[in-house]
C-alpha cells in the first residue's frame, strides 16, 4: 500500500510540474506572438509620423501688438470636464509668446467647410514666407465680447480664455493651459436631448484632423458603448 502510495503522489507530482511547463510555454509563446504583426518604432526619433490619429483642429487667436495672429492647432483638448483647455505650442511661434505677455487667447472651433481658412491662418508660420504680412485681415473674423481679440467668423464654437499656466520642458514644446470665461455654441450645434443625436451631428458635421496632414468631415457618429450606470 506504501508503495503504491508513493508511486501514485510520484505520478500526481510529475503530471503537475508537467502541466505547469505547458502553461509556462503556452504563455511564453502567447507573449511571442503578441507583437507579430506590429512594426517596431524608434523611440529616439519622431513616431508621430508612421502612423494615423483622429484629433479636433481648432484655430488660436492671440494679441500682437496693434494686430491679431491666428493660429490652427491640432493638439488641443479639454482639461478634465471643468471650464479649462490646453493646446501644445512651442517658444518657436509668435503664439506661444502672444499668449504668455497678453495672458489670454481665444478658440475657434471651425465647420469642415473652414479648412481652407485654418490653412490660411498658418501661412506666416512658413519659413520662407512669400505672402502678404498681413494674411489675418484677408481671414473673416469677428470680435471678442470685450472687442479685445478675434475668432474666426462661422465657427461653431468659440472660448475667450485667460493663461492659467504653461508648462515648459517637453523638448521644444509646451502646453498652455487657459480658463474659459466666456463661450458661445452655435445654434445649430447646441446639444438638446430631444433631438435626434445622430441626425444631429450629420445635418452639423464636424472637422476632424487626421495626423498628419489629411482631415476628415464626420457626418456618421454612433452611440458610445458605456457599461450600466458609468458615471464619467
Amino acid at each position: 500500500m506504501q508503495l503504491f502510495l508513493d508511486k501514485y503522489l510520484s505520478i500526481t507530482v510529475y503530471f503537475l510540474n508537467f502541466s505547469e511547463v505547458i502553461l509556462i510555454n503556452v504563455a511564453g509563446i502567447m507573449r511571442e506572438n503578441n507583437f507579430k504583426d506590429f512594426i517596431s518604432l524608434n523611440v529616439e526619433e519622431n513616431i508621430w509620423d508612421h502612423f494615423y490619429t483622429v484629433a479636433p483642429l481648432v484655430v488660436i487667436g492671440t494679441k500682437e501688438g496693434d494686430v491679431y495672429d491666428l493660429s490652427p492647432k491640432h493638439m488641443v483638448t479639454p482639461i478634465g470636464f471643468s471650464n479649462y483647455i490646453a493646446f501644445v505650442c512651442t517658444p518657436r511661434h509668435k503664439t506661444y509668446h502672444n499668449v504668455k505677455k497678453e495672458n489670454s487667447f481665444t478658440v475657434s472651433f471651425i465647420r469642415p467647410s473652414q479648412i481652407l481658412l485654418s490653412s490660411l491662418s498658418a501661412i506666416p508660420r512658413c519659413e520662407e514666407n512669400h505672402y502678404v504680412k498681413n494674411i489675418v485681415e484677408n481671414i473673416p473674423t469677428i470680435p471678442t465680447s470685450k472687442k479685445d481679440n478675434i475668432f474666426i467668423a462661422d465657427s461653431y464654437v468659440l472660448f475667450e480664455c485667460t493663461l492659467f499656466k504653461i508648462i515648459d520642458g517637453f523638448d521644444s514644446y509646451s502646453i498652455i493651459t487657459g480658463k474659459i470665461n466666456t463661450a458661445f455654441v452655435h445654434k445649430d450645434y447646441k446639444i438638446f436631448s430631444e433631438v435626434d443625436q445622430q441626425k444631429h451631428v450629420y445635418d452639423n458635421s464636424l472637422l476632424a484632423y487626421i495626423a498628419q496632414g489629411r482631415f476628415a468631415d464626420i457626418k456618421e457618429t454612433l452611440s458610445y458603448p458605456y457599461p450600466k450606470d458609468f458615471q464619467p
